[in-house]
């Protein structure tokens, strides 16, 4: 193979490619980026904790109105019961009756 043979572009292509992925690595590394990736760490962490609150909240809401909806349905099968029970006496009351 001659030298003049050789693909000086995709040589260069190549070449360029190394040099911006060590510059990369290097800029990625350095300790300002370090202190950049903390902050965004950090930041991201208490949006955990806030959503994390949240999550909490809603749970105890939920459990909450599930609570109340049981009670609801309590008393609903109760007063049923009642009415039932009324009718069912109302109905002795009048075959006795004849």
């Amino acid at each position: 193979m001659r030298f003049t043979d050789i693909p000086w572009k995709k040589v260069g292509v190549f070449a360029g490619g190394v040099l911006f992925g060590t510059a990369g690595i290097r800029v990625l590394s350095s300790k300002d980026a370090k202190k950049c990736y903390t902050h965004a760490t950090a930041a991201v962490l208490r949006a955990k904790t806030d959503v994390m609150q949240t999550v909490t909240t809603v749970r105890e809401n939920c459990d909450d109105i599930l609570a109340d909806a049981k009670e609801i349905n309590e008393q609903r099968a109760l007063k049923e019961e009642e009415a039932l029970i009324s009718d069912l006496s109302e109905e002795i009351a009048d075959t006795s009756e004849d």
